[in-house]
């Protein structure tokens, strides 16, 4: 690993899982917590990311929600977030931890615009994390919303958006054989980055 810049680090290994992963490589775990410190994981998918996502000075990773869902709470309460994105086929991992942002409205905006309608539909017919009798009730509220927005194009419900993760920390970890793996470790340091090799 030669990169003293993980934002181009990354782009290389994510330009090598596009090309090889066969279902969403671009798909990560993000681990939130509450108020409490109780933690909970789900995967997401990468929908932007860059040294000036979101027009942030430091950039980021971009992740979209309803904010009204269980990981919007704890979002919320708790705005320290760790990703990890795990590439099987290249027997790669890349772990990323720090703070998260609301992304501004002109980005959350163009980003539910590029969605299909039926996904920007379901954005506004599901109560994402509550409780639901059942797959009939879901479907109901689906007809009802379709039926309200015909015609008509769908626009971003004010309960969901897209969340930066500002990252502090990010490790590239490359399988080896016997378990004599690589790993690298970026650290922020101000509008720097503190490189270190790390024991597998």
């Amino acid at each position: 690993m030669e990169s003293r810049d993980p934002y181009a680090l990354f782009d290389a290994w994510y330009a090598e899982a596009r090309a090889s992963e066969i279902n969403d490589s671009n798909a990560m775990a993000l681990a939130t917590a509450n108020a409490e410190g109780l933690p909970s994981v789900r995967m997401v998918l990468l929908k932007g990311h860059g040294p000036d996502a979101d027009g942030i000075p430091g950039g980021g990773f971009i992740f979209y929600t309803n904010l009204e869902s269980r990981k919007g709470g704890e979002l919320a309460a708790n705005p320290h977030v760790a990703l990890l994105f795990h590439w099987k086929s290249l027997r790669r991992q890349i772990r990323i931890e720090g703070p998260v942002q609301r992304v501004t409205d002109t980005t959350a905006d163009a980003y539910f615009a590029s969605r299909a309608r039926e996904s920007q539909l379901g954005a506004w017919a599901s109560e994402q994390s509550r409780p639901l009798a059942s797959r009939a009730t879901f479907e109901v509220r689906f007809a009802e919303v379709k039926a309200r927005f015909e015609g008509q194009d769908v626009p971003r419900p004010p309960h969901w958006s897209g969340h930066i993760v500002r990252p502090q920390r990010i490790e590239f970890w490359q399988d080896r054989e016997f378990r004599l793996h690589e790993r690298w470790v970026f650290e922020r340091d101000g509008d720097c980055w503190r490189t270190q090799m790390l024991y597998p």
